[in-house]
């Protein structure tokens, strides 16, 4: 597999370009997330556009979040990237989903793309990281599953991928950058490292906006292609917190100490707490500001029997500040159902609190 795969001429952005104004997006997970340093791969990516198109007043919504994957991010599209708008969208969940079975990481990844193209506005580039899950595969010339499945939508959707890892990985194989340069722990790219992936996102710019900038500039508009999975999960929306019955001491609150991705928590601290909601649909997720404070909760739906929730907590985990997904259904019958919960303890070691903090409601919806 070729590290570029060059499916569309970025045409909309070229016209973006000309007229003087262009808004970038990403999405994905800690590789790609804004840090306090401002070093991961998107800034180099950010600072060429500034430099190769001075005349153009460039925009960046950054929308990654760390330990994140394609199942939340379908979720949040609409907010965080479709409502904004962005022009030139990058997409990194190779990573963060590799540990998600095919068939729901396909459904979230179709999903995330359909409604990322629906409006007709945004291109898209799919860029794949590494992870040193991906070692095996890789050292045999092989492809990754997680990438090769992305391959497969991306060759569907005539949307250009560029293999970013594969790209460092030949670096270190040169001597141009020792491993340690790269991702000492195995996953997060030093400095050094997220410049070899922008650079590599660079290589592929160049060869679409610059060698090509006066070429394809006829936009035509595509009708979206068939799915390429009938059970995608491009039909998603939120529940307001307006339409959950409490029980006990709540409170709605802003988010943005603690989560600036969110608008709005849903809390409470209190074992017993209690919410219930109906919801129409065929899918349910909730998702929380989670961490090693953070509560487990029962739950029933459509009066069946009680669930205890026992979600593991990573050496990594962190007080609270998880944007983490739990997916209460994704496959029921298509039509009107309750959810019923209730914030426990858990009689948990590696629970030190019972914050219950839910930033989102997602209902999946048929066609």
């Amino acid at each position: 597999m070729e590290i570029i795969q060059i499916r569309n001429s970025l045409s909309k952005v070229k016209r973006r370009l000309q007229s003087g104004h262009l808004t970038l997006g990403f999405i994905g997970g800690s590789i790609t997330a804004d840090n306090r340093s401002m070093s991961n791969w998107p800034e180099p990516v950010t600072h060429w556009f500034v430099e190769s198109f001075p005349q153009a007043r460039i925009a960046v919504e950054n929308a990654a979040i760390g330990a994140t994957g394609s199942d939340l991010a379908v979720f949040r599209a609409e907010r965080d990237l479709i409502n904004r708008p962005c022009d030139l969208i990058f997409i990194e969940f190779a990573v963060n989903d590799f540990n998600t079975s095919s068939e729901p990481r396909m459904r979230a990844r179709e999903g995330l793309i359909r409604k990322l193209l629906a409006d007709g506005r945004s291109e898209l580039v799919i860029v794949y990281t590494y992870c040193q899950r991906m070692y095996e595969d890789m050292s045999r010339a092989e492809v990754p599953a997680s990438i090769a499945e992305f391959e497969q939508l991306a060759e569907h959707y005539g949307i250009s991928s560029v293999w970013v890892g594969q790209h460092a990985w030949n670096e270190v194989k040169k001597g141009r950058m020792t491993w340690d340069e790269w991702l000492p722990d195995g996953l997060h790219p030093t400095h050094r490292g997220s410049l070899s992936y922008g650079q590599c996102v660079i290589s592929y710019l160049e060869k679409e906006l610059l060698a090509a900038a006066d070429l394809d500039l006829a936009v035509t508009d595509k009708p979206l292609a068939t799915p390429f999975n009938v059970n995608h999960w491009g039909h998603v929306d939120t529940l307001s917190f307006e339409e959950v019955q409490l029980e006990g001491p709540w409170i709605t609150r802003r988010a943005a100490a603690h989560m600036p991705w969110v608008d709005r928590i849903l809390s409470t601290s209190a074992i017993g707490a209690k919410l219930s909601f109906s919801f129409k649909g065929k899918g349910l997720a909730l998702a929380f500001d989670y961490g090693n404070k953070s509560a487990e909760f029962t739950y029933r739906l459509d009066g069946g029997p009680a669930v205890t929730t026992c979600r593991d907590r990573p050496g990594w985990c962190e007080d609270g500040g998880w944007f983490r997904i739990y997916w209460i259904a994704d496959d029921l019958p298509e039509g009107q159902h309750h959810l019923e919960l209730e914030v426990v303890h858990g009689n948990r070691e590696d629970c030190t609190g019972t914050n219950f903090h839910l930033g989102l409601i997602g209902i999946m919806k048929g066609k």
